[in-house]
């Protein structure tokens, strides 16, 4: 059954992140479409009215299409939010390019950099995409599954013009989910892409057995890295103290439903990278970020000691115990 409305939400990616926030547009009302690259994927959700592949248990409003063509999702929506990992991402652009016109605004939910050139997804959709159509992003600590729930959830949306960020936050909001709405593109951003690396060295932490203190540690001095990198790039202090810097840095690295922190927590316990990222089986978005933002610290000047360490344990076959060991035992001075 085509959705006829041009007030619909076109959402790519039907991972659990995709789901959710289709899910939660449909069930405020907003006909919504769904599309995964997948059609077996699609098929599947189809004939169940689940995604049981990444959200299992969670049925499917009405309002929600599933759909496997691409210029079908896109045809009669106004607003495309991209939820697919951050390294497809320019490719994801790409293709939707060709069937966008000028009714168009896109917004993402992905979260990280541009494997090689360390940009920002920002800076992606402003290359690909005309320089008129406004652009959003979603960022803030949240769960998929508890936000298909409805469990009570907040975040963050910063758009290029304020309307944009008005009207998705309308979209979204409901009495268990509240949009904040922010101009500071790069602050959300870094927030939301930092904190996976800084979670798999909270979980090498915890899988070491380090304990409360040094988990709490590790949470304050990564904020303090979120905030050199983000202030270096442009991005306002006041977002990293906010739900897209602390509040998703608090969640990701003390919830064992985060991937990057489960990683960490398995690195710890002495499993190797291949196998602890298999069992996750899903993108765990930390580990293509440690690289991205070990690089771009470097280039910058940016000092980030935690981020380092988990670059040496992902990348140089450094021991996570030795990689912990250093950070805590860095020599004394003041804290700022």
């Amino acid at each position: 059954m085509p959705v006829h409305h041009h007030d619909a939400t076109a959402v790519l990616g039907a991972g659990s992140w995709g789901s959710a926030l289709a899910i939660l547009l449909a069930h405020n009302g907003h006909p919504t479409v769904l599309w995964s690259h997948r059609p077996e994927h699609v098929a599947q959700m189809q004939s169940q009215r689940e995604n049981r592949e990444y959200l299992a248990d969670v049925h499917f409003p009405a309002r929600l299409t599933i759909e496997a063509e691409l210029h079908k999702a896109l045809q009669d929506t106004q607003d495309v939010l991209i939820a697919v990992p951050s390294h497809v991402f320019r490719e994801t652009l790409c293709t939707i390019k060709p069937f966008l016109n000028e009714r168009h605004r896109v917004a993402w939910a992905s979260k990280g950099f541009e494997p090689e050139t360390h940009k920002l997804l920002d800076q992606m959709a402003r290359e690909e995409l005309p320089g008129t159509m406004p652009l959003a992003v979603i960022s803030g600590p949240t769960f998929a599954g508890e936000v298909a729930r409805g469990l009570p959830t907040a975040v963050t949306i910063a758009a290029t013009q304020p309307v944009f960020a008005t009207q998705l936050a309308a979209k979204l909001h409901n009495e268990t989910f509240r949009a904040y709405t922010s101009d500071d593109m790069v602050g959300v951003q870094i927030g939301g892409a930092v904190k996976n690396v800084l979670a798999i060295a909270a979980g090498i932490a915890d899988g070491l057995g380090f304990g409360a203190n040094s988990r709490a540690a590790l949470i304050t001095r990564g904020l303090v890295e979120v905030m050199r990198l983000g202030v270096t790039l442009g991005g306002q202090r006041e977002t990293f103290m906010g739900l897209a810097g602390l509040g998703d840095l608090v969640l990701t690295c003390t919830d064992n439903q985060s991937r990057n922190r489960r990683l960490g927590l398995a690195l710890g316990e002495g499993r190797g990278l291949h196998e602890a990222v298999e069992a996750i089986g899903q993108v765990v978005e930390g580990v293509g970020t440690a690289k991205e933002v070990h690089e771009l610290a470097r280039e910058l000047s940016v000092e980030m000691p935690i981020t380092e360490q988990v670059y040496s344990v992902l990348y140089e076959g450094k021991s996570p115990r030795e990689a912990v060991h250093d950070l805590l035992t860095r020599e004394l001075k003041p804290e700022h």
